[in-house]
């Protein structure tokens, strides 16, 4: 079998921007080819157009000093984060979100949540906080001077009050599907939506670990579950899904299963060909995701409720 192809990191933006856009692009593209790159997010974005990304969802770094990060003094990571905000928000779509999803900074065994320390970075940059999802999950390190963390937020900032916005893609199975008011002019009729319930902003995902299908060899990976509830609420078919740290490729990922354009970038080469490998196994129907809905497992009903 022959080795992999390892794409170089590119740093040249002028070089990046004639390979991606040699014509302006499209708002459609017929054929949906991403857009991925082994890049600094901050050379790829600045090929990117003004106001051209309806969605852009990520997981940043933590500067916890994992495989794929360097730890620097946290006001330096601040700064940078700065930075990269501030380009995204320079290729956001008036109509569009940012989704930042980002857990704890942990130094001498003190815990600083990353949302606190970047909210103002957003807020100066005239955004405006929609909600503080909190994504639950079962599985993580178990500590022993602190409860274990089982949780990190979405925050979901918005670049003006009109946004789009569609619920009824993401409502989850109401608790009492048949209730009917009992008394009252609507007496007999169903008390909640048809088409399901809100489902806040508590979201219950497996991270993926060793046994969950989509797991890499990536040590920190979005499920795409969690980027397609995103993907089909704030986007329309067509728009553009941008993630700066794309990692292998989750987000493009989603945002291909329903039909909107993919943008993305990485600067870890290895990572950047998995995500190029699993795109071609989506479109061949060889890619195993979790699919959206599908229940928790619970070891004490039969199957595990599957």
């Amino acid at each position: 079998m022959m080795d992999a192809i390892i794409p170089p990191v590119i740093n040249d933006p002028e070089a990046l921007a004639r390979s991606l856009f040699p014509k302006p692009p499209r708002k459609h593209s017929d054929n949906r080819v991403p857009v991925m790159v082994c890049a600094e997010n901050m050379t790829f974005m600045r090929t990117l157009p003004d106001n051209h990304c309806k969605l852009i969802v990520t997981s940043p770094p933590y500067n916890l000093g994992k495989d794929y990060e360097s730890r620097t003094p946290l006001a330096d990571y601040l700064a940078q984060q700065a930075e990269v905000i501030a380009e995204c928000a320079r290729v956001l779509h008036p109509q569009g979100s940012i989704c930042w999803q980002v857990g704890n900074y942990v130094a001498n065994g003190e815990i600083m949540p990353l949302d606190t320390l970047t909210y103002p970075i957003f807020r100066d940059l005239g955004l405006k906080l929609r909600n503080r999802i909190v994504w639950h999950f079962g599985h993580g390190l178990h500590c022993t001077r602190r409860l274990s963390g089982r949780y990190e937020t979405i925050n979901w900032w918005t670049a003006s009050d009109d946004y789009t916005w569609n619920l009824d893609a993401i409502r989850v199975p109401s608790k009492y599907p048949g209730k009917k008011h009992f008394k009252g002019p609507n007496a007999g009729k169903l008390s909640g939506n048809p088409l399901g319930k809100n489902p806040s902003d508590v979201w219950e995902f497996p991270n993926v670990k060793s046994n969950h299908p989509e797991k890499t060899s990536h040590p920190c990976q979005f499920p795409v579950e969690l980027v397609e509830r995103l993907v089909l609420s704030m986007t329309d078919e067509g728009d553009a899904v941008l993630d700066p740290y794309m990692g292998v490729g989750s987000s493009v990922i989603a945002a291909l299963m329903h039909d909107r354009d993919a943008f993305g970038c990485d600067v870890v080469p290895e990572y950047v060909e998995t995500a190029n490998q699993r795109v071609e196994q989506w479109r061949n129907g060889t890619l195993r995701t979790r699919p959206m809905g599908k229940p928790i497992y619970n070891p004490a009903l039969p199957n595990g409720g599957h």
